[in-house]
């Protein structure tokens, strides 16, 4: 007799964490968003999702005084998929959920890889108001990917009228920070609120630079959120035309005197 396939498990968000969690009002969400696959049907693996616990912890830590609530946001699958776009599709949904458990309330969606890449596909929802991307995941354009689909170049017309922030490494191996780049120089012409920070010598996961990393997703997410400002730095690279706004240098040490 052959085995009944499993009934497919929806997207969810994780546990509340930060204000949520306490009880308190809610004044802000940020909606986290792991690593994945280009394709896979299967569910993500539980590692992904453990891995933005650390960056979660810090950004609620950050925001505790403003009321800020995280989630981290369990996708169905853990495969991008093509044009299917489930982790962009996930996202979608999270953000609706965020709107119907807290109200009007306003969010940054902040990724990795390809979290990266669901968070600036899902900016367009009325909700965000900022995006944070960690070494997005940006197959180029004209590229066939892992389902034999010739891709369009990805999109930037819904990263319109929201603050969007990126970090790669110079020397990740996994996804181009090339790409980031070309990506967020085609994003700058029509929203100037857009800015990209290089961390150099560091690799996919930004593990050699992770206290400033997260110092930087700290400083933006509520300097955005909560229009509590910005450090200079990140000041500095919104207000820079490209080149010198897109490729700013993450010194280290940043974040040591910030007090977030």
């Amino acid at each position: 007799m052959a085995q009944q396939a499993l009934p497919e498990r929806g997207a969810r968000l994780g546990r509340p964490m930060g204000a949520a969690a306490a009880r308190t009002t809610v004044h802000g969400v940020v909606l986290l968003l792991p690593e994945g696959e280009p394709s896979g049907t299967r569910r993500p693996s539980r590692l992904s999702v453990a891995a933005t616990l650390p960056l979660a912890r810090r950004l609620v830590r950050a925001g505790r005084e403003e009321g800020l609530a995280a989630h981290v946001v369990h996708y169905r699958r853990r495969g991008w998929n093509g044009a299917a776009a489930d982790a962009a599709s996930d996202t979608a949904w999270a953000v609706e959920e965020v709107v119907r458990r807290y109200g009007d309330v306003p969010v940054c969606l902040v990724g990795h890889g390809m979290g990266g890449r669901a968070a600036l596909r899902a900016a367009g929802h009325e909700a965000v108001s900022s995006v944070v991307a960690l070494a997005p995941w940006l197959p180029a354009a004209d590229e066939v990917d892992e389902v034999e689909e010739v891709l369009e170049p990805e999109p930037v017309k819904q990263l319109v009228g929201r603050q969007v922030l990126i970090a790669h490494g110079t020397n990740d191996e996994r996804t181009d920070p090339e790409l980031s780049y070309r990506l967020a120089e085609r994003a700058k012409k029509a929203n100037r609120d857009v800015c990209r920070f290089e961390v150099h010598t560091d690799g996919h996961g930004l593990h050699q630079h992770r206290s400033e990393v997260q110092a930087l997703a700290a400083d933006f997410l509520l300097g955005s959120l909560f229009h509590s400002g910005f450090s200079r730095p990140v000041a500095d690279a919104l207000a820079a035309p490209p080149p010198l706004g897109l490729r700013m240098p993450l010194a280290a040490g940043f974040g040591a005197n910030l007090g977030r």
